[in-house]
């Protein structure tokens, strides 16, 4: 079950309602269980944007090696016409 932000926060109302009545909340309501499953949906959520950031950085790495790579063979291909002109430039901020 996928479950919306705004589920996500009445659940935690809820939670947080029942907690905060102490002895008198409603017997058998799992309240501690509850607050342990929406922190671990916090840390997943948080896991997450650290890894699709991760795999941004990846992207533009390999882009700018795959442009070097490039630079390369083309400088070489060129070298040999003319020395002077082998070097590429822009590519290494």
């Amino acid at each position: 079950m996928i479950l919306s932000a705004s589920q996500l926060r009445a659940i935690k109302e809820r939670n947080d309602e029942e907690l905060r009545k102490g002895r008198y909340a409603k017997h058998g309501y799992p309240a501690h269980t509850i607050q342990d499953l929406l922190h671990t949906i916090e840390a997943l959520k948080k896991e997450k944007k650290k890894w699709q950031h991760l795999a941004q950085e990846r992207g533009e790495a390999l882009r700018r090696i795959r442009e070097l790579t490039r630079c390369v063979e083309k400088g070489a291909a060129d070298a040999a016409a003319s020395p002077a002109d082998a070097f590429c430039t822009g590519l290494v901020d």
